[in-house]
């Protein structure tokens, strides 16, 4: 039934900062992007290399969403990397705050978290190279 992943949608407090974010820092590439008079509202169509997408929205004064300490809902979004300490090193040139990499306990892959301009807690999951599976 279910394939996969298509779209995770997030809404933004500073629609061009977060723009910058995920295509300038994160590198995503931008597969659409449409001003929506009506509401007031961008709505921008990133593309990740595995196909899955994310989509960026902006609203007019949207209301702040508790994400910690471990509130119902989205506990955050991950994204596999194959260098950890690569995607760290661009992340802290980028004046990105990143927290120590851990050891996950059950899978024994490195992971770590950072922050997106709206404090939505991201991750970095190293996964194996498709050669290891």
């Amino acid at each position: 039934m279910l394939l996969g992943i298509h779209h995770v949608a997030l809404i933004c407090s500073d629609y061009q900062g977060s723009k910058h974010f995920y295509t300038q820092v994160l590198g995503l590439t931008v597969l659409a992007e449409h001003f929506r008079a009506e509401r007031q509202s961008w709505k921008l169509d990133l593309a990740l290399p595995d196909g899955s997408q994310l989509e960026l929205f902006s609203f007019p004064s949207p209301p702040a969403r508790p994400s910690r300490p471990e509130a119902c809902g989205l506990r955050h979004l991950a994204f596999k990397v194959a260098d950890m300490a690569a995607a760290v090193a661009h992340l802290t040139a980028a004046g990105v705050e990143v927290e120590p990499v851990r050891t996950d306990p059950y899978t024994q892959r490195l992971f770590t978290f950072f922050t997106d301009p709206d404090g939505q807690p991201l991750e970095l999951y190293q996964t194996p190279a498709e050669t290891d599976c």
